[in-house]
């Protein structure tokens, strides 16, 4: 005898651990299987881009911090960008050194809290990310000593970088950058072959490279899927054409895949710091720029390699000191387009972990 059951209505969030943020999902289920999946979203909403039109165009750059505010440092690179790209101005060659090794750093960070909250998501101790909180708590400290500043750094400046590090940051940026490939390695020996990591994440949460490609998903989360697709290397940007580094790949698109991808990410992201900070040029760290910058009429886009995917950033000019038009290209709110046709016909917790698996953040989803 079989018995039939109704299907219910289940709400996760706004205000929920697994959400990673101000973020709902309204889940039907029947039983313990998904039938359908609505991402809700808005809550956060802070009428961001409008904003934006109403002040200069340096002072819209703290506004960047607080999209992805896991990321501030890429987020204030490709708003750099995007300006300098519509007035014309040219960067010294120090500052993009220093915007390299600012932003992959940052990259380290935001994988580390990236995979540290993913494996809670699937059921593991809290050990490992504490563990990647410990390098994550190190680079904050190096943001700290040289801007002042954490979370929402505010360092970079349309022209190059607000200030030169400080002589104490090098030594430490050297012995931090000396002992991540052993961190890195313990993290592998830890979690790779770790049983419950296999059981939650492995074909769960499936993403083929024909999808992904067809929602315009990018990051981490299309590398995963055999994508080898990375703006550093395909539109080289700063002086990332001057560094030797790979790009690592999944094979067969699943959550256990999207952890592999930032975990080796982080080596890669070591070694073009090591390369940055060996070759690091002399001279200004900023090329000058009016207080009230007013670039000729026109349009500019701009795109950089965050830890979640394409960060773009398009500006308009009518030539007044603040931008026509202003828009972020956000890689959360597009990576999680195809939440519900990874998730639909899964258990509940294999979508929780699906949705932790594409590392969201829901300030740069909303705005």
């Amino acid at each position: 005898m079989t018995t039939a059951s109704d299907p219910y209505v289940l709400n996760i969030g706004p205000q929920h651990p697994s959400t990673h943020g101000v973020f709902r999902l309204r889940v039907v289920m029947d039983g313990e299987h998904l039938q359908d999946v609505d991402m809700v979203v808005g809550y956060l909403h802070r009428s961001m881009e409008k904003l934006a039109e109403e002040r200069t165009y340096a002072q819209n750059i703290p506004f960047t911090d607080r999209t992805d505010y896991l990321a501030a440092m890429s987020n204030n690179l490709g708003y750099c960008l995007a300006a300098e790209l519509l007035a014309g101005v040219e960067v010294p060659e120090r500052a993009s050194y220093l915007r390299v090794i600012f932003a992959e750093l940052q990259r380290i960070a935001s994988h580390s809290m990236a995979n540290g909250t993913f494996i809670n998501d699937a059921g593991a101790w809290q050990t490992p990310l504490m563990y990647m909180f410990r390098e994550r708590e190190k680079i904050l400290d190096l943001f700290e000593m040289t801007c002042g500043a954490r979370l929402t750094t505010n360092y970079m400046r349309i022209g190059g970088v607000a200030f030169e590090p400080p002589p104490e940051f090098y030594p430490a940026v050297d012995a931090l950058v000396a002992e991540l490939p052993d961190r890195i390695g313990e993290y592998t020996e830890l979690l790779v072959d770790n049983e419950i990591l296999l059981a939650r994440a492995r074909d769960v949460g499936v993403l083929s490279p024909a999808d992904a490609i067809n929602a315009s998903i990018t990051g981490p989360v299309l590398r995963a899927s055999g994508v080898p697709w990375d703006l550093r290397k395909a539109e080289p940007y700063c002086a990332y054409d001057r560094f030797d580094f790979g790009i690592p790949v999944g094979h067969h698109g699943d959550c256990y895949d999207r952890f592999l991808v930032r975990l080796e990410e982080m080596r890669q992201s070591v070694r073009i710091i090591r390369q940055a900070l060996d070759g690091l040029p002399s001279g200004a760290h900023k090329t000058e720029i009016p207080l009230a910058l007013r670039p000729e009429p026109g349009e500019a886009y701009a795109r950089v390699e965050g830890p979640r995917g394409e960060l773009g950033f398009y500006v308009v000019s009518d030539g007044g000191p603040a931008p026509f038009r202003f828009h972020i290209r956000a890689p959360s709110l597009i990576n999680l387009s195809l939440l519900r046709e990874m998730a639909v016909g899964s258990s509940l917790p294999d979508a929780i972990v699906t949705l932790g698996s594409l590392d969201i953040v829901v300030g740069e989803i909303d705005r």
